[in-house]
């Protein structure tokens, strides 16, 4: 007899694109990568994929990789798992009423995102970079950000919550299928070894985001501390000779 859980996979599967129960933007994704013949929803190993396409599982993310990450950890024992997450190169806010029914305003965002954004959330799963059948997608997009004044948003936001997102464009596309590939963040003219001030000033980027640059690619294996200078830890290029 099937149980509960057996009959929500069983009934999971879809030949078509559900976006009944998605947020905007990751249904977007889905429609803009999907291909003939691929699955949608698909029941493995205790959950529901996505995308299946072929052999490869392919999972769409659009914030929080600290949620995804037990997930991946599973399928990755026996699957070949494709992340995909987007950055956002360009966003119109737009502002609706309480129902959500009439545009009130639409206004084009200063805000605009660098491929360096990637490793806020590649934090949480640097080491799994390390594992032959995973890789990662880094769609750069134009996106609606949809906003309501309902005094529901946080205090940081004025109490502006965020209804929704929806993709407008995908500009271009960035893939990472291993730890080497990373260490195109890590400029020619850098000194060796460096410190995470030495790439800040290289790369004209916050110090906390050259910590994670350097944190990620440790835990990748592809960069090593070779030294310290007073308090900060000098890194160099893993050889692999």
């Amino acid at each position: 007899m099937v149980g509960e859980e057996g009959k929500n996979l069983t009934v999971a599967e879809r030949n078509g694109i559900n976006i009944k129960n998605e947020r905007s933007l990751h249904a977007g994704l889905k429609q803009w990568y999907a291909q003939p013949h691929d699955r949608f929803e698909v029941p493995v190993g205790g959950f529901i994929i996505d995308l299946v396409r072929g052999q490869q599982l392919v999972e769409f993310q659009t914030r929080n990789f600290t949620a995804i990450r037990p997930k991946l950890q599973s399928l990755l024992k026996e699957h070949p798992v494709h992340l995909v997450h987007p950055i956002t190169f360009e966003k119109w806010v737009v502002q609706v009423d309480a129902k959500g029914t009439s545009v009130l305003s639409r206004r084009k965002s200063t805000y605009r995102g660098a491929l360096t954004d990637i490793f806020e959330e590649l934090v949480r799963i640097p080491e799994l970079v390390t594992h032959a059948a995973f890789t990662l997608e880094f769609p750069f997009i134009r996106e609606e950000e949809i906003r309501c004044r309902d005094g529901k948003g946080s205090k940081w936001r004025k109490k502006v919550s965020i209804k929704d997102r929806k993709l407008l464009e995908v500009v271009s596309t960035h893939t990472f299928t291993c730890a080497q590939d990373f260490l195109q963040f890590l400029p020619p003219h850098l000194p060796q070894p460096f410190s995470n001030k030495d790439l800040a000033k290289a790369l004209l980027l916050p110090l906390h985001r050259c910590r994670q640059i350097t944190y990620c690619l440790r835990k990748m294996g592809a960069l090593e501390v070779t030294g310290k200078k007073v308090n900060e830890l000098l890194f160099s290029i893993t050889s692999h000779e």
